[in-house]
């Protein structure tokens, strides 16, 4: 089962985090086992608050990722440019479509 895991933050240095997420992109590339999707979004009532939705082909393979040193170095990277904590949801997809 697809798994999500949803990071709700909020930062005032989001061109900094993104930087870092099209860095880890490239490094990423070719190892299996990481992230599939993902998708940003931005609170229209919040300008510094921010959703980020990450999909894993499981959750097994989440939990690989998360213990991955790379990924930890990222996610510190990444709390360093967040204000206040970051809250994590993480969810089993059960149904995904696209709509036209």
């Amino acid at each position: 089962m697809k798994f999500v895991q949803i990071i709700d933050f909020e930062t005032e240095r989001l061109d900094e985090m993104e930087q870092i997420f099209e860095d880890a992109e490239r490094r990423f590339a070719d190892r299996t086992g990481g992230p599939t999707h993902r998708i940003l979004l931005k609170d229209r009532d919040n300008p510094r608050r921010y959703l980020a939705l990450i999909e894993f082909d499981s959750f097994e393979e989440a939990m690989r990722n998360s213990e991955d040193p790379e990924t930890g170095r990222m996610a510190e990277r990444l709390g360093t440019l967040c204000i206040g904590e970051r809250v994590y949801t993480n969810c089993d997809l059960l149904d995904a479509s696209e709509l036209k």
